[in-house]
């Protein structure tokens, strides 16, 4: 399905459940698709829930930033256009850019109303060495691969705990491609600036007070050897941010969904069960 985004952009979704459940909308990181939830999805719709997965902008099938240009506002505009087509608050849960996004669109005004919020593997402030290595990941190989198990072999070699490393299984739809060769399904523009527009143009001090604005239930998921959100930033998150709930991820780096999707699942559904999704979101202490 089409979804309105910011900008009259046009932003690919799946759907699972039944329309008139209760919302929950998932957003992918950086470099990733909706395809990361491929398991998530529908076993989220089987515990009640309305699940939408959203190619962010510049991403697989949702349309690419006429001006190439990619700052956090944007990506946070486009999940208050999500949330406003919504008929209910949503559950909100963003992995990385997704949970930037997502932490922005909820905590910075105009707020989008939310009856809860995941952050998977993001908080207030990145660890600057894990961050440097996605950004590596992502453009080193501008000039693509000579196949899809070239490409799942450069990804096995940059996640090197994944289950199954290697396995080409699913890794198409992150793939378009150019002449005979296969490139990642993002808008490389998404690079240019990264560090002035990802993370200094924010600042760790506006995020954590988004986090601390947001009065839903909050819920950090950190991949347990993440070198993105180190054990340390994620208590230092718990302590700033009162009432929020926190769990790790045992064996899963910074993309926790697609790494751990069973874990992960297994670590969230706890928190989902305890925020009442036929009534408005108990706010947090």
């Amino acid at each position: 399905m089409r979804l309105p985004g910011a900008d009259g952009l046009s932003l690919a979704a799946d759907a699972w459940g039944d329309a008139a459940a209760p919302p929950l909308v998932l957003l992918h990181g950086g470099g990733q698709t909706r395809g990361a939830w491929g398991a998530a999805g529908p076993r989220l719709a089987d515990l009640g829930w309305h699940v939408l997965a959203v190619d962010m902008r510049g991403h697989g099938e949702s349309d690419w930033s006429e001006d190439g240009v990619y700052t956090m506002e944007r990506f946070g505009d486009d999940v208050r256009a999500i949330v406003s087509l919504l008929d209910a608050p949503p559950v909100l849960v963003g992995a990385s850019l997704g949970g930037l996004s997502s932490l922005i669109a909820a905590g910075f005004e105009p707020r989008a109303p939310v009856a809860g919020l995941v952050l998977v593997d993001v908080a207030h402030r990145p660890n600057a060495e894990g961050v440097a290595r996605i950004v590596a990941f992502m453009g080193a190989r501008p000039e693509g691969f000579a196949s899809v198990d070239e490409a799942a072999a450069a990804v096995a070699d940059y996640l090197p705990q994944r289950e199954r490393p290697g396995a080409a299984a699913g890794l198409e739809r992150n793939l378009r491609r150019r002449g005979d060769r296969w490139v990642w399904h993002w808008d490389p523009r998404l690079l240019d600036r990264f560090d002035d527009r990802m993370q200094n143009a924010l600042g760790p001090e506006r995020l954590l007070a988004a986090a601390q604005a947001i009065d839903a239930p909050l819920l950090l998921v950190r991949g347990g050897i993440s070198d993105v959100i180190t054990q340390a930033i994620a208590d230092e998150f718990a302590e700033l941010v009162p009432g929020s709930e926190r769990v790790d991820v045992s064996g899963a780096g910074h993309m926790v969904a697609g790494g751990r999707n069973d874990r992960f699942l297994a670590a969230m559904e706890p928190f989902l069960a305890r925020v009442s999704p036929r009534s408005s979101a108990t706010p947090r202490a």
